[in-house]
């Protein structure tokens, strides 16, 4: 059933309370141990003397693909105090450290928990004795795993070199180090403003010979962030050293030394104290710590954990299990991170400083990652901080002009893809949680999925996303959709109905993509389905994935896609095949796609709700054990023990809730997807009394409590669009065009050319359509909703009669990638645009380009062209030089003329250019050949150094 309004709720008393909300029935049922949900005030074994902190381990995810880091921080601290192991931006050096590594280049305060760009790594200081140096082969340490230690809140490590001892510890906002040099001699701290991202500005201030301050702006994913540092030593240091950089504008300071002679055991301990918006407030955070008792500090950090993670106290034998749970626990809780000061103040999506009034402001919101499960998992144990988080989204909406899609450090990344923060309001909102304004917020969602940008366009207008219009068009439109109805959602309880139902149609085009035929969401060009297809293909279709993926992504409307499968037998039975399919994907490299248990990936988060989808088809046992299997396999103690990127506490959410039992496949609406519980587990709920639990009901989903209860609304069921096939977007002399759609009912369709500029729409009465011309066809199709009869979007696909009767032989080999509709996708008129994801170029990698052109007779050539696409991030670089040849018989060829390359392979912005060839006299040939060459290795100023470059080719054009 649609999910078009909310379930009625049942009112317990609480001396149901224990009996209900440990599901004894159902699970004796179904065979099942009961996990216990304990409300605070019930719940006298949940205490802060107990030391939750001793099971974290701060390794777990450092090595693999997980891309943490060991450093200490405090639970959404400011700081998290780190060591740097990568300096290079590679792809498991993103945290800063991995496990593998033994150097350390120094320790910096700013890190991200498992995302997959690189980025922070600010205020670097790193201890050294002798004559100080700026370089850092120089300044580096080796070290040793036998020497280095991580729990919450602490690090520590010897560092080989000088044999310095290390150990760092933090408060919210300011990061405590303690140096101590086993040797007498120069001891030496080294602050390089150089370090990991690129250094847009840098400034020291010398207060005293105990003081200094630090401003460093940089450029990475935030490509204008501000870290404003207080540092302060517990001795007086002499400035030994600097580097400056003179410019246009001032002196920029890019490294200092700060140096004193030590006997051997003497400690050097130091404050670092940040904030976002000033000096001022750097100076006004450093006094959270106002002594310089490193122990003291140690202490609160643990007592600052056990408070956060006593908030689920879960008990087993085995201890490597509370391990893995309690940091799991841990990571969910390293970010959002503060991003204000003490007074108030933040830094704005704006730039300019505001002061949050009744809220705490926030930053990095991972959030395509974490609506799926660590945002539900905040609304159980967090509640203040789910309202602040929401506090956070309208502020930069009002200051930036739109909810964030990945903020980090007051800059939108733009990364990944939808308007997830609708999801993360719409699941507060129903679960009743206040402290936002429920109307701003609702302003602030319909504001960005009203906006023209990234496909949304072509969305609203045609239903869907097409590989025509946007890359990754398939992963959009399914997001999107979920997205708008979490907007329905919100629009409901504030009886908001023509927006309403508006949200609801347009939560529905899923229904647009998904392939009736074969069962799989699949990309759309021109009108029909883009071939050939292949669900296990990864390509720039999908986001991070493939169909297989991405084609169980209805949370909105869970029966309504298992009805699409074919009914229960048929969905569970697909599920099962990807479950069963041979866990080995096609096309494209992608390394976030890992933990495969036949094409679902755990290690990426698109796959996490797929496990508790037999949950709908009355299939619970099966969700057991799927479930069962990842929380075994996935997740272990050691260095490699997450199966994937963390993602901001995503991964680890999603450990935290299945292990307890519960899951939220559909965040947004007030209920809980249960499984076997793998721990016994209390939960304190924000120490609050909930007004309305739920009884699960037998397909093992567990409403939970929320909202008051709302009657179910109507709303309107979409017809899906028809189909427009052929064989090919262009044609010699004719093209042969079938209109298709799954439901009983007639399409309507009409042809635009030439001479027929707004002819009238007829029903079709026949399998094809030929045309023999360029035209554009419209085509809209009426049946029954299952309701009454309704009409779908009105589609276009337009089709173009080739300019010539050219044909052509490549000799080289393109990546099947891109194509570009294959080899005449290069003579057929149709040029693509800077955005080349969406399939108009070809691509070649590794080999020069070749082909020779059939002109089909013997013309008069003036002029050779072609055209080429440059986006150096993508390794996609210009050619260094194309080469024209002509022949009458395409076996001895002249030279006709060669174009060099004059564009600078680092400009960054995607870049389209013609190489053309003139010939004044003209020369008369029937074969043209054209050889372009390929950049080769990429240089050691391009992040993937070492790689082979890109060729990327649309249309060779003959005169």
């Amino acid at each position: 059933m649609f999910l078009c309004g909310k379930n009625s709720k049942i009112a317990l008393s609480l001396q149901q309370l224990e009996n209900i909300f440990t599901f004894k029935k159902f699970f004796q049922q179904h065979n099942m141990k009961p996990f216990f949900i304990a409300l605070a005030f019930l719940t006298t074994t949940i205490s802060q003397a107990q030391d939750y902190a001793k099971h974290v381990n701060p390794f777990i995810g450092t090595g693999g693909h997980g891309h943490t880091f060991p450093g200490a921080t405090v639970p959404y601290g400011m700081v998290q105090l780190s060591p740097d192991t990568r300096i290079d931006g590679s792809w498991d050096g993103c945290g800063g450290y991995h496990y593998s590594d033994n150097l350390i280049y120094g320790f910096s305060h700013t890190h991200l928990n498992g995302t997959g760009v690189s980025d922070y790594g600010d205020i670097m200081l790193m201890p050294t004795m002798g004559e100080p140096s700026f370089d850092n082969k120089v300044y580096s340490s080796t070290f040793s795993h036998a020497n280095e230690k991580a729990s919450a809140g602490f690090y520590s490590v010897k560092l080989d070199k000088h044999n310095i001892d290390v150990r760092l510890t933090t408060s919210t906002r300011v990061g405590f180090h303690e140096y101590t040099f086993n040797k007498a001699g120069l001891a030496n701290i080294i602050l390089d403003l150089r370090h990991r991202d690129k250094l847009l500005e840098g400034r020291v201030k010398i207060i005293d010979d105990k003081t200094i301050e630090v401003l460093r702006r940089s450029e990475a994913w935030a490509r204008d962030q501000y870290v404003y540092a207080r540092i302060e030593f517990n001795v007086p240091m002499k400035n030994s050293k600097g580097i400056k950089n003179s410019n246009d504008l001032d002196i920029q300071t890019l490294a200092l030394s700060f140096s004193k002679q030590v006997k051997k055991g003497e400690k050097i301990l130091i404050k670092v104290s940040l904030s976002p918006t000033s000096y001022e407030g750097a100076e006004l955070n450093s006094s959270e710590i106002k002594h310089w008792d490193f122990d003291k500090v140690h202490k609160a950090a643990i007592a600052l954990w056990n408070k956060e993670l006593s908030k689920i106290e879960v008990t087993s034998n085995d201890k490597d299990k509370l391990a893995i749970f309690y940091t799991a626990l841990y990571h969910t809780m390293m970010q959002p991170n503060i991003a204000q000061d003490l007074d108030g103040k933040y830094r704005g999506r704006d730039n300019k400083i505001h002061v949050a009034e009744g809220f705490d402001y926030y930053t990095v919101f991972s959030l395509w990652d974490t609506f799926r499960g660590a945002h539900p998992l905040y609304t159980l144990i967090d509640k203040k901080r789910t309202a602040d988080y929401i506090n956070t989204f309208i502020k930069q909406y009002e200051q930036g002009g739109r909810l964030p899609v990945w903020e980090l450090a007051s800059n939108e990344t733009d990364c990944m893809i939808g308007y997830h923060s609708v999801s993360v309001i719409a699941d507060a909102m129903v679960k009743g949680i206040k402290g936002f304004d429920y109307e701003k917020a609702f302003e602030a969602s319909k504001a960005s999925a009203m906006r023209d940008v990234l496909g949304l366009d072509a969305y609203k207008k045609n239903g869907f996303i097409s590989i025509d219009d946007e890359h990754e068009s398939v992963s959009k439109t399914l997001e999107y959709a979920y997205d708008d109805w979490c907007i329905a959602q919100m629009a409901l309880l504030l009886n908001k109905q023509e927006d309403y139902q508006y949200f609801m149609k347009r939560s529905q085009n899923w229904k647009n993509i998904f392939d009736w035929e074969i069962g799989f969401m699949r990309p759309k060009k021109n009108g029909g389905w883009d071939k050939p297809f292949d669900p296990r293909e990864v390509n720039n279709n999908f986001t991070e994935g493939n169909s297989w993926q991405y084609s169980f992504f209805v949370p909105q409307d869970i029966e309504g896609m298992i009805q699409a499968y074919g009914g229960p037998e048929k969905f569970e039975a697909k599920l099962d095949e990807m479950f069963n399919s041979e866990s080995k994907t096609t096309g494209r490299e992608q390394v976030d796609v890992t933990g495969l248990i036949g094409q679902y990936a755990h290690g990426n988060e698109p796959s996490h709700h797929m496990a508790y989808l037999y949950n709908y088809v009355g299939k619970p046992e099966k969700t057991n054990a799927k479930v069962k299997y990842i929380l075994d396999n996935f997740y272990t103690n050691t260095p490699d023990g997450l199966i994937g990127n963390e993602d901001c506490g995503q991964m680890s959410a999603w450990y935290v809730l299945s292990s307890m039992g519960i899951y939220s496949v559909t965040p947004g609406q007030p209920k809980w997807d249960i499984n076997e519980p793998y721990l016994d587990a209390k939960v304190s709920i924000d120490g609050n009394k909930p007004n309305y639990l739920h009884l699960p009901n037998a397909r093992g989903i567990l409403p939970q409590f929320g909202m008051e209860t709302i009657d179910k609304v109507e709303c309107q069921l979409i017809i899906p669009v028809p189909v427009i096939q052929a064989e090919s977007k262009a044609f010699k002399s004719f093209l042969e065009i079938t209109l298709k759609h799954s439901n009983e009912g007639a399409i309507w369709y009409r042809i635009i050319d030439s001479d027929n500029k707004d002819p009238k729409f007829i029903e079709s009465t026949k399998d094809k359509i030929i045309i023999t011309e360029s035209s554009k066809i419209e085509a809209y199709f009426i049946g029954s909703n299952g309701y009454t009869l309704a009409k779908s979007n009105t589609i276009s696909a337009t089709f173009f009669k080739k300019p010539n009767n050219y044909s052509i032989n490549i000799k080289s080999v393109y990546n099947p990638q891109y194509h570009a509709g294959g080899p005449e996708g290069l003579l057929d008129g149709i040029l693509g645009t800077e955005n080349w994801r969406k399939g108009d170029w070809q691509g070649y990698q590794s080999q020069d380009f070749e082909a020779v052109v059939d002109l089909k007779e013997v013309k008069n050539i003036t002029e050779i062209s072609a055209r080429f696409l440059q986006d150096q991030r993508s390794w996609i670089l210009m050619p260094t030089k194309v080469d024209y040849y002509v022949s009458d018989d395409n076996l001895n060829f002249t030279y006709f003329g060669s174009v060099n390359n004059t564009l600078d392979p680092k400009l960054e912005e995607n870049t389209i250019l013609n190489f053309t060839s003139n010939e004044i006299k003209g020369k008369k040939a029937r074969y043209v050949k054209v050889i372009a060459k390929n950049f080769g290795k990429l240089p050691e100023w391009h992040q993937g150094a070492g790689g082979d470059a890109f060729i990327f080719i649309d249309e060779i054009t003959i005169k």
